[in-house]
């Protein structure tokens, strides 16, 4: 693993692009997560010839699905059938599975709309408008005010502005931060929360080839599920969904990917990338592995175990390998030089131009100063804000209680963003969840994260021993866990409804606890906030301005988990001084299964195995492109100049992984599974006929 990403990073060092300081995004290039209120229509003219028009973007746009679990889909009937990722929707797998039917490991298919399985707390939003309201929120900062008042007044404007938004539309309406703090925008969607599953395959096919295959090309895997939007107990009837391409990708075609890559930082300048470097990317590393540890510890228990822990398993080990990838890019001197000279060159720029310089004075030594404030309080913060120190699903809902009760009592504009009116009905979907909460798992997950929290506050510490009542973090979890009582959802619901006074009277272990901790961690996220956060958006607001006036609107937004249109051409890529092939092959499963003794992770599935004869081996299976994507975008549409389905985006190559940061086409690209190879397994591995019939239709 480590010699491979050395090679990674030797071969990134041939092109690396850093937007913050690049003159612009030249048409030699695919790069760019681009809003569709403002699509690269002059690169996309001049590199091939194709200009989206303003009902294409509109169709695309509203096709184009969001999952609140992390991931993107698209749909693909007008009966609201919507497809994504077997590994976006195993988050809903997992909580519609039981000891005696493991959806995850066995799959789904639901031959009829009465088989269609209700998720339990699955929410889908679907993107109708956006408006730019940066001048509302920047006017109420007022001149002079300090960072303290001005992140009040800011959070204060942000609210009212989606109140309003929900109250006028009755949309899901939320305003989102655009480079780093340069901009506003109002995002209006419609929600979908009664959403049903109507097919999966098994996991060892739609992982095939697990953790030691992830994030490398070639692949073979068949990561795709499907769902279906209901409304008053029918489906719905949707306008814009993406018809199916029978050829599907072809070499050398330009396609687009429309989906909700999650988050880069490819703005951030030199001294917070070194941040990222140096101290928050190695913690999170190191975290991610004392999680897969413990959860293989469970696991390997017994098979029940297994089950209850293992999307909690492949979610830390997919975590873990994309921020080993991402901090080889960070440690590459190539990588970190262009970003110099990038940065060098704009401040260059507004140095050179007095009335610019005047406006702009010097943001990145701001940046400087919150990061020297962020390194005395990030263990606080970390372990009792971002709770760290408790990581159990039952501590979360009992925040999340405690912090209602006192929320709600504030007037919406003063309250904590993520406790604001307009989203208060997707936060109770969440929390009053009929998902099963196993208490085995609890108890590890708990006892795990306060040991961590005795390793990091140091055992001797006064708060410390007040969390733990004097016992070992395994009694203490034990104790908790045991003696809640918010497995119950009516318990939690009542708790909900009673309010303050509910949550005052309440004895529950947890809710004890989740009280004792606020105190702290409201207070440290109050330093956070004000002293880090605020300073940042404004500096980066300034950075914003500067790149505005060097480089026009080229500069396209780190990515914020919404929407946006991504484009690239099918294409392989030299490695090692060997052609990588754009194309993988439904034959080339078994080759690659029997060059492992098809022993797990590398056996198919008992249905591949059954039905091999009835395939066409030569069926296109997964495929690369250039199109610039991150974490987020997996379940989103790969589509052709027509808008027609010719794949869908479902991992990165393990040399993508730096895109976080800058971009590079020589040898990053995007991995998806091809639309005949859908099509292909469907029909003769699972005998899906109608849902075939339906695609597209």
């Amino acid at each position: 693993m480590f010699r491979r990403l050395i090679l990674v990073i030797a071969l990134l060092a041939v092109s690396v692009l850093a937007l913050d300081g690049n003159p612009s995004v030249t048409a030699s290039t695919d790069e760019g997560m681009w809003l569709f209120s403002n699509p690269p229509v002059k690169l996309l003219k001049e590199k091939y010839n194709f200009t989206p028009t303003k009902e294409w973007l509109e169709h695309v746009q509203r096709a184009s699905v969001r999952f609140n679990v992390g991931g993107s889909g698209s749909f693909v009937s007008s009966n609201g059938l919507v497809m994504t990722n077997h590994h976006v929707g195993a988050d809903a797998l997992q909580k519609l599975s039981t000891a005696e039917h493991d959806l995850l490991k066995d799959g789904f298919h639901a031959r009829t709309r009465d088989e269609e399985l209700k998720c339990l707390d699955m929410e889908l939003n679907v993107l109708q408008s956006t408006e730019d309201v940066t001048a509302q929120v920047n006017a109420a900062v007022k001149e002079g005010m300090s960072a303290a008042a001005a992140q009040q007044a800011r959070r204060a404007a942000m609210n009212t502005i989606e109140q309003e938004s929900l109250e006028k539309t009755g949309l899901r309406s939320d305003v989102i931060t655009l480079y780093q703090g340069g901009r506003y925008h109002l995002y209006r969607y419609k929600k979908y929360t009664d959403v049903r599953l109507v097919f999966a395959p098994e996991q060892d096919i739609a992982f095939f080839g697990g953790d030691p295959d992830n994030f490398e090309y070639p692949r073979w895997c068949l990561d795709v599920a499907f769902f279906r939007v209901y409304e008053d107990d029918k489906p719905v009837k949707i306008e814009h969904y993406l018809s199916w391409s029978e050829a599907g990708a072809e070499p050398g075609e330009l396609v687009f990917v429309s989906g909700n890559p999650g988050s880069t930082d490819r703005m951030y300048t030199v001294d917070h990338l070194k941040y990222l470097r140096d101290v928050s990317l190695p913690d999170v590393l190191n975290l991610l592995r004392r999680y897969e540890v413990m959860l293989n510890i469970y696991s390997n228990e017994s098979a029940e175990n297994a089950r209850q822990a293992r999307d909690d398993l492949f979610g830390m080990q997919n975590s873990r390998k994309a921020r080993l990838g991402g901090l080889a890019g960070l440690q590459s001197p190539s990588v970190m030089l262009a970003k110099q000279e990038a940065e060098d060159s704009l401040r260059s720029h507004v140095r050179s131009n007095a009335e610019l310089s005047a406006t702009i004075g010097d943001p990145w030594s701001q940046i400087k100063e919150t990061l020297s404030v962020l390194l005395t309080i990030r263990d606080d913060y970390t372990l009792y804000e971002q709770g760290r120190a408790f990581n159990s699903r039952t501590f979360d809902i009992a925040r999340t209680l405690v912090r209602l009760a006192d929320e709600s009592q504030l007037p919406n504009a003063q309250r904590l963003r993520e406790y604001a009116d307009a989203g208060i009905p997707s936060l109770e979907q969440a929390l009053f969840s009929e998902a099963p909460l196993y208490s085995d798992l609890e108890k590890v997950e708990l006892a795990d994260s306060l040991s961590y929290l005795m390793e990091i506050a140091g055992g001797d510490n006064p708060f410390v021993q007040e969390v733990l009542g004097g016992m070992s973090p395994t009694d203490r979890a034990a104790q908790l866990i045991d003696g809640t009582r918010l497995f119950d959802v009516a318990y939690r619901r009542s708790l909900r409804e009673g309010g303050k006074q509910a949550i005052e009277n309440s004895t529950d272990p947890l809710i004890l606890l989740a009280k004792l901790v606020d105190s702290r961690a409201r207070a440290v996220r109050k330093v956070y906030e004000e002293k880090v956060i605020e300073p940042q958006e404004q500096a980066y607001a300034k950075i914003a301005e500067a790149q505005f006036a060097a480089y026009g609107d080229s500069v396209y937004p780190d990515a914020t988990f919404t929407l946006r249109l991504a484009f690239g051409e099918v294409k392989g890529y030299e490695l090692g001084g060997q052609q990588v092939a754009p194309f993988t092959k439904i034959g080339g499963t078994y080759q690659h299964a029997a060059d492992h003794n098809f022993e797990a992770p590398f056996a198919p599935p008992k249905s591949w195995m059954e039905n091999k004869d009835k395939l066409n081996l030569d069926t296109p299976f997964n495929f690369v492109c250039t199109a610039d994507i991150i974490g987020g975008n997996s379940g989103s549409p790969v589509i052709n100049r027509q808008g027609e389905v010719v794949g869908i985006i479902f991992d990165g190559n393990i040399q993508s992984l730096v895109l976080g940061f800058a971009y590079t086409d020589e040898v990053a690209r995007a991995v998806s599974v091809h639309s005949a190879g859908i099509k292909e397994a469907l029909t003769k591995i699972y005998g899906a006929k109608e849902l075939v019939n339906e695609l597209g239709n």
